[in-house]
């Protein structure tokens, strides 16, 4: 891999920040996000990215995309991050398409991807379920054809933005003999069907973004099956090589750098600023050491799945550990670097304070611990680290 500087990389940085100053609405910029924008900010951000070609940063130019190189893709999301833009819909851009470009057929393509680009259908990931979270091969989600349709039946939970969603990306059982993921099907659901309850769960950051999904006697459109019945799993392994690298987040972490360096400078400590402090400044320099491994490591894995490596699934799950390990490091830092301001709950942005007076150290402080308390489920989302070890162990090891 060459770290030399790439002038042609500069040139595009310019390009993005020069597109960003001048058709990201100040409304729309947010400073601190551990949760995603509103559905309305969300779609209306994704219809000024496609007005300008942008809309499909992760995706080939064949599949609508702009034809990125990786690490074009990868100061994209810098850049949007450090202004403060939306995020796009994670499941609509990094997951569900790539399975759309691969595996979906004419049709399917024809009903959804103009859609997603046009900003016009939000969507959410229907697998983890009770008992079949880590284990997801042992979900009972059940999908029972019944002429042109299926019967689907069952419970999904974790869910994230299901109250938000138009549709969900399925996996049910739709075979019931021999391994259990051979009788796996990937089935695309509208959430506006007859027989969906979507329940809201509030997480310990205080918010509600997860929730539980229940389907009784939902007809699903057998020409909503993605690629063949019993062909989920492999379409399973294909998507979470992309949810590893999205749940790495390093846009996030190069947030939370900034966080922390800002909260160095600006606390005073013994007469001085936090940063000039040994146990600040040392903890620092560290979380940056490891950033910087850590984005070199994205480029790598992005670059090994362009290149269809067969290593590509563990070093992905490498980068998904270690990326949610330094997560929670900088959110913990973070807090700590407020002191006893850290234990205060300060207002959401927009909510008034008692009395209409401010509390102190508001501006710097909302946010920072709810932040730190979503990031403690970073290593369990998207496959816990200790599956993610296994996958290594397995894969690289032979263990």
């Amino acid at each position: 891999m060459d770290f030399q500087p790439d002038v042609k990389l500069s040139a595009f940085r310019e390009e993005v920040r020069a597109f960003l100053h001048g058709h990201l609405p100040d409304r729309l910029v947010s400073r601190q996000e551990s949760v995603r924008a509103a559905p309305a900010d969300l779609m209306q951000w994704q219809r000024i990215l496609n007005a300008h070609g942008w809309g499909a940063p992760y995706w080939a130019a064949e599949h609508g995309g702009p034809g990125w190189s990786v690490q074009q893709r990868m100061v994209f999301d810098e850049e949007c991050a450090a202004a403060g833009a939306p995020a796009q819909d994670v499941f609509a851009h990094k997951l569900l398409g790539p399975v759309l470009n691969h595996f979906a057929t004419p049709g399917q393509r024809d009903e959804h991807v103009q859609p997603i680009l046009q900003g016009e259908r939000l969507w959410c990931q229907g697998f983890s379920e009770p008992g079949a979270g880590s284990d997801l091969a042992a979900l009972r989600t059940q999908a029972v054809r019944d002429g042109a349709h299926y019967i689907v039946n069952g419970q999904k939970i974790w869910t994230s933005y299901a109250h938000h969603a138009d549709w969900i990306f399925l996996l049910v059982r739709t075979g019931f003999t021999g391994k259990k993921q051979a009788g796996i099907s990937f089935l695309l659901v509208d959430m506006k069907a007859p027989g969906i309850t979507v329940r809201p769960i509030v997480s310990i950051d205080g918010c509600h973004h997860l929730n539980e999904v229940f389907f009784d006697e939902v007809r699903v459109p057998v020409a909503n099956l993605v690629g063949a019945e019993g062909e989920g799993w492999k379409i399973t392994k294909f998507l979470l090589n992309n949810e590893h690298a999205a749940n790495a987040d390093l846009p996030t972490l190069l947030r939370l750098q900034r966080q922390l360096r800002e909260l160095g400078f600006a606390q005073r400590l013994g007469g001085g600023s936090l940063a000039q402090h040994h146990a600040f400044a040392l903890r620092l320099a560290r979380h940056e050491a490891e950033l910087r491994a850590l984005s070199m490591l994205g480029q790598r894995v992005a670059a090994m799945e362009e290149d269809h490596s067969p290593a590509a699934h563990a070093m992905g799950s490498i980068l998904k550990i270690r990326g949610t390990e330094l997560q929670q490091k900088m959110s913990e830092l973070a807090l700590e670097a407020l002191g006893e301001h850290g234990a205060v709950a300060y207002p959401q942005a927009g909510e008034d304070t008692t009395a209409g007076q401010r509390l102190p150290m508001e501006d710097a402080a909302r946010g920072i611990a709810a932040e730190m308390f979503f990031r403690r489920a970073a290593t369990i989302y998207g496959g816990t680290s200790e599956v993610q070890r296994g996958i290594v162990a397995r894969m690289m090891f032979q263990l």
